[in-house]
């Protein structure tokens, strides 16, 4: 369950300070297969870029599936020897909570679909017939998985293909956070493929973090924003399924890359883009994922039994408008 990144930061890259106390330093790098930029204030001149490629190396390590030599792509060849570390733990518990609370629609194992309609690191299927996407989705479902104490996860059936990518990058940028915490930053900005999280404030202009999500509508090449918030004390992600696809060379079909994952089909449904607000990266990204996956009605059902969670969702209305729904705790976040 890839996505693209459809978040714009509103910010310079060019720093002015006036108060010597109040350095402005940022750092960007290359991070699970897509970009980072982390900017912060600090009264010491820090340098963290090697301890950023640490986090990256350690979390690749642990679940990248581009890598083959990760721990999951191990589990996904069928090694069951594998102890994972802490940081597989974590993502797998917050993805078994998202899963029970999406009500299946959030599903880590829906890999193999992914990857039989090209938008994973496997081989695509060249053929996409109903028998094959059947069998597949048999294997399917995150409840059939088991992580011991001891870190060894065991599959009902060793084919089953687990993926993180919906979740990795939030939880990527969450590590980040603690770390800078560690050494008491308390004003910094940190972006990873579109996915952010804030604490603080923009020091050299006191002022709060402002960001924008893109209009879904704009056409290929340019960049629009259809909303601008404040980002406080808490972290977003954004996710849609308007721009990656692929097009079936038998039969034509267009295939988006957000998975029904229970009915195992690459549908468009007329949810444009999902963006959430939570109290860390990692749960924001989760559910990001989960209400697409869902639908505009069902997502509505489902934020009902959920705390601390705001969401900002376009959708394409019958006569192709768009229009909004969101909650009241993200719209007391929105600016002019």
């Amino acid at each position: 369950m890839r996505r693209i990144g459809i978040l714009f930061i509103l910010i310079s890259l060019n720093f002015s300070c006036s108060d010597e106390n109040r350095t402005a330093q940022q750092f960007q790098g290359e991070a699970l297969g897509t970009t980072y930029a982390v900017q912060f204030f600090s009264q010491e001149d820090l340098h963290f870029e090697n301890a950023m490629d640490s986090i990256i190396d350690e979390i690749n390590t642990s679940m990248s599936t581009y890598s083959t030599k990760s721990d999951i792509s191990r589990i996904n060849r069928g090694d069951s020897t594998v102890k994972v570390d802490e940081h597989f733990k974590k993502v797998f518990r917050a993805s078994e909570r998202i899963y029970r609370e999406s009500n299946g629609f959030f599903d880590p194992t829906v890999g193999v679909l992914v990857n039989a309609y090209g938008f994973g690191p496997g081989k695509a299927l060249k053929k996409l017939d109903s028998i094959r996407l059947d069998s597949l989705n048999g294997l399917v479902g995150f409840d059939k998985l088991n992580l011991s104490e001891d870190g060894t996860l065991s599959k009902e059936n060793p084919a089953i293909y687990l993926d993180f990518n919906a979740i990795a990058k939030g939880y990527a940028i969450d590590v980040i956070a603690e770390y800078l915490e560690a050494y008491n930053i308390e004003n910094y900005l940190i972006e990873l493929g579109g996915e952010l999280r804030a604490k603080g404030r923009k020091l050299n202009s006191d002022s709060e973090w402002i960001v924008g999500i893109d209009d879904p509508m704009q056409a290929g090449g340019s960049r629009r924003l259809y909303a601008k918030l404040k980002l406080e004390n808490s972290a977003m992600a954004t996710s849609g399924n308007y721009r990656k696809f692929r097009v079936d060379s038998t039969t034509g079909q267009r295939y988006v890359h957000t998975i029904n994952p229970i009915s195992g089909k690459a549908e468009k449904n007329n949810l444009l883009s999902v963006s959430v607000l939570a109290e860390n990266c990692m749960l924001a990204d989760g559910y990001a994922t989960a209400f697409m996956a869902l639908g505009l009605e069902r997502a509505k059902e489902v934020l009902e039994d959920l705390n601390g969670v705001d969401v900002y969702m376009l959708y394409s209305d019958d006569g192709g408008e768009v229009n909004v729904y969101s909650t009241p705790g993200f719209e007391n976040q929105l600016v002019e």
